[in-house]
């Protein structure tokens, strides 16, 4: 019921407004760009000017709504400062995979399974109520309250629906089906996209026609640069073949002779395909030499850029293997002289559609290709990807505008897949879209993917995603700080916010941008970011900004959900502070586990496999101006501890045992009360020996846990159904609480066992409350300290009867004092002998000579020439770094 051209012609009238574009978070584009992107009222490019009158609309829609249901009035205060509107936090750690169409649909950096948030919202809210995301990504959010309203779907996550609408798990009704609306925003317009994609519908047979005919196009114009002569025919018989992809090698030299040869020939075992070791010897064709692979240097060529009109020098590469079909056959053969011949014949011809050229800009992973010669986005293609690329996005570009949004979410789909970031993996069936993700690594073999094999399969791919009804979700970029949407009107957020300098998004969303023609901007990135001159401070000041506005949107007594993800102690200390400042309580943390990790979790030891869940909920409103008039007094104090345990959860249950909720210990509780009290400027009226006693005289115990009295029942019943009760938490907050938990953790004497630090890290932050003076180090310093690792990358505690233990435990030590005098200058007048030998042998078995050297440098020279090992690993040493 929506007349499309009367909103684009209001929102280009917008665009013109100089106010308009002063909104915090506008993007970078000119209007026509904007629009061009844009599908107004649900989806805008920028701002959306549309969002009160759509609020006011669905705002109507619920309470007709409610009434059908039969719901009650759920507004904040009946008289009493309550409301009908009770839901304790989601107390329950959740675990849900990325295997499904919905997901895989389009690829980014990060992502929440929409089964997860559906847990969340099913928990949280009521048909018709309004979710809101600022940091939306992808739109799982929105794709979740959607799907609240499928059958199939929520039953799928293990629920029982009732015909009478009523959803409910093994013990109670959880909520209803129906439809929750979103509001989605992002400051990427890249992730905005997709979000749009994941909630809007599209006319799908209409899609398949347009890029099918898109690809067939393509296909007549310039198939011919993938063309191949299949060898295996008589000459007079060839026929072509159609090149799925072309695999591309670096090209290194002989430290000696600086005989050329592939990185593929040097680094690949023909026997496994897998790479070599890089201190494996390596014998030189031309001279003999036999070297280290990590002695071998890069090939570098010069050549003119007639884009730019400018000379770079770039990493020399060369094709070794070419896959591709004839007919219904696949096959492989290494490039021949013809084949080399069309490489070079389009390389030396000039696309003639528009590209983007654009400089990548300053950042912390956006420049990490400079040394290579990569320097502009166009230099990411080979010349023939770049031009059936240009030649893509200008049919998308005049494609019909009902479906331009779709296309251009087909087309991004694969887009980082047609570049120098396409890693070529011998092992995957699939050649597309083998880029690490969370980074720009240009890898030294790299997938040339024809332009047929990466976009035809992603046709079917994005028809199976259709799961958005128009006017169920809004979507726009801008900045979480400032949402132009009135007070009080979300029912519910969920949100997955940027963590700390875990992920550049503007960074990783450049060149996607650069074809959209919109970018970040990167003025309102929430972000540590030396590239962009944020500390943690401007972080924590960007997201307590955002925060603000998620508090002035949320309807009192509502709640708000924030995934985390990050290992930074202090990241997660800048989040909960930034949260409880601009006055939210924290009631629950739990873990998310998405199950399949990323590239960068599997590989590193230091990741973190799961997330945690914070539950923070708005005071209601009758409350909050109670506390006012008593503010600074007992009765205020007592009030809000009254208050903040009827949010909490009363038994919560944990692999059959009865969990021991942290935030209903005493010393929780206090914190609560003070950190309530200091965020609204009003005087701490209780000592912690006074609200201690005061805790004990007004509330009932159970386990070390304090309830209000209509809540004991129920804890009690649990208690008798269980047969026992989770160990207590510790109170972690500084090194030495921090130590004796992870004795507690790890020991099987005090029921514990040796983990790794991914097990470990969730529930050590679950467990952490910092004080403000306290500098403590990060979790993985402080096991490294005081526990040591087995062959599994778990720790354990030592035993101190076993000798071998003691000395991991000795040499730890060494090599800790040995770090002083590795970052130390000057002559060492004073130093323990032991340490420097045992820091020369490490140092030795990790090749890092130059360590040795300057260490044995600042020694006495008496010393050096009389201690025999010292003298021996110097001079071998200097022979190596010399």
């Amino acid at each position: 019921d929506v007349d499309r051209e009367a909103c684009l012609d209001r929102l280009r009238e917008y665009l013109q407004d100089p106010d308009f574009r002063a909104i915090e978070g506008f993007p970078i584009g000119e209007d026509e760009d904007i629009l061009a992107l844009s599908d107004p009222p649900y989806y805008t490019a920028c701002p959306n000017p549309f969002l009160p009158e759509i609020i006011e609309r669905w705002q109507e829609q619920r309470a007709q709504l409610r009434e059908e249901l039969g719901l009650p009035d759920d507004s904040d205060d009946n008289g009493d400062g309550e409301s009908v509107y009770h839901r304790e936090p989601f107390a329950a750690d959740v675990s849900e995979g990325k295997h499904s169409s919905i997901y895989r649909a389009h690829t980014y950096h990060t992502k929440v399974p929409h089964k997860a948030v559906m847990r969340y919202i099913l928990h949280y809210t009521d048909p018709g109520d309004i979710v809101f995301d600022g940091f939306c990504g992808t739109g799982m959010t929105g794709a979740a309250a959607q799907l609240c309203g499928e059958q199939k779907a929520v039953q799928e996550l293990g629920y029982r629906v009732h015909e009478d609408g009523e959803v409910r798990d093994s013990h109670t009704t959880i909520s209803h089906l129906g439809v929750r609306k979103s509001i989605l925003m992002d400051l990427s317009p890249a992730a905005s996209l997709i979000a749009c994609n994941y909630n809007l519908p599209a006319d799908l047979r209409c899609f398949e026609q347009e890029a099918k005919r898109i690809l067939r196009e393509a296909q007549k114009d310039l198939g011919w640069m993938y063309e191949t002569w299949h060898p295996t025919c008589d000459a007079p018989d060839r026929v072509k073949g159609f090149i799925r992809y072309t695999v591309w090698s670096e090209v290194y030299a002989c430290p000696e002779c600086a005989e050329e040869a592939t990185f593929w020939d040097l680094a690949v075992d023909p026997e496994t395909g897998y790479r070599k070791s890089r201190e494996t010897p390596l014998k030189c064709a031309c001279c003999g030499l036999e070297t280290p692979l990590g002695k071998w240097e890069r090939v570098w060529k010069t050549e003119h850029d007639p884009y730019l009109n400018a000379v770079r020098t770039t990493v020399k590469r060369v094709p070794i293997l070419i896959n591709y079909r004839v007919g219904e056959g696949r096959y492989e053969k290494p490039p021949d002289a013809e084949d080399l011949s069309l490489i070079q014949e389009v390389a030396q011809r000039r696309v003639p559609m528009w590209f983007p050229t654009n400089r990548m800009p300053i950042g912390d992973e956006s420049r990490r290709n400079d040394d290579l010669g990569v320097t502009h986005v166009h230099h990411f293609y080979t010349n023939r990807n770049l031009w059936v690329w240009a030649y893509i996005a200008e049919k998308v570009r005049s494609a019909p505008e009902g479906l331009r949004c779709r296309l251009l979410f087909w087309m991004q789909a694969v887009a980082l897949g047609q570049t120098l970031l396409n890693r070529h993996l011998a092992a995957s069936y699939s050649q597309v879209n083998r880029y690490l993700k969370g980074t720009l690594y240009i890898a030294p073999f790299i997938s040339e993917v024809g332009i047929k094999y990466a976009l035809s399969g992603k046709i079917r791919a994005t028809q199976r995603l259709n799961i958005g009804r128009r006017g169920d979700s809004i979507m726009f970029v801008g900045s979480a700080t400032t949402v132009c949407a009135p007070d009080e009107s979300v029912d519910y957020i969920f949100t997955d916010p940027p963590f700390g300098s875990n992920i550049s998004y503007s960074d990783l969303n450049f060149i996607w941008e650069s074809w959209l023609r919109v970018a970040t901007n990167r003025c309102e990135e929430a972000i540590v970011s030396p590239a962009q001159g944020k500390g943690l401070v401007d972080y924590q000041d960007l997201m307590t900004r955002s925060f603000e506005e998620c508090f002035r949107l949320l309807k009192p007594g509502r709640w708000m959900t924030i995934e985390f993800h990050n290992s930074s102690n202090s990241v997660w200390n800048s989040i909960q502070e930034a949260v409880m400042r601009v006055g939210f309580v924290v009631a629950d943390v739990r873990i998310l586990d998405k199950k399949q990790m990323t590239m960068q979790q599997m590989t590193s030891t230091g990741a973190v496999k799961k997330d945690l869940v914070i539950s923070a909920y708005k005071p209601r409103s009758g409350f909050e101006q109670r506390f006012l008039e008593r503010a600074g007094s007992a009765d205020g104090a007592w009030d809000f501890v009254r208050q903040h345990l009827r949010q909490l959860p009363v038994a919560v249950r944990t692999d059959g045992r009865l969990e021991t909720l942290s935030e209903r210990q005493d010393y929780l509780l206090f914190d609560r009360m003070v950190a309530f009290h200091i965020q609204r400027g009003a005087t701490v009226p209780l000592s912690a020996a006074e609200f201690y006693k005061g805790l004990r005289e007004r509330f009932i115990e159970r386990d070390g846990m304090f309830f209000l009295a209509d809540q004991v029942p129920e804890y009690d019943r649990a208690r008798l159904e269980d047969e026992s009760v989770a160990q207590l938490s510790f109170f972690v907050d500084d090194e030495k609480s921090t130590i004796q938990w992870l004795r507690q953790q790890l020991d099987p004497h005090t029921g514990g066992h040796p983990q790794t630090y991914q097990d470990i890290q969730p529930r050590f932050l679950q467990q952490l409350h910092q004080a403000r003076h306290e500098e403590l180090p990060e979790l993985s310093e402080v096991l490294e300290q005081n526990f040591l690792q087995d062959e599994k990358d778990r720790w354990y505690v030592p035993d101190p009867n076993k000798a071998g233990d003691l000395e991991k435990l000795r040499r730890k030590a060494l090599l800790r004092e040995f770090k002083e005098y590795v970052d130390g200058r000057g002559r060492l007048r004073k130093f323990r002998t032991e340490a420097v030998r045992a820091g020369f042998a490490d140092a030795w078995q990790r090749s890092d000579y130059e360590t040795i050297v300057r260490v044995a440098e600042r020694l006495p020279e008496q010393v050096l020439q009389e201690d025999a090992d010292l003298l021996m690993y110097y001079d071998n040493a200097s022979l190596r770094a010399g």
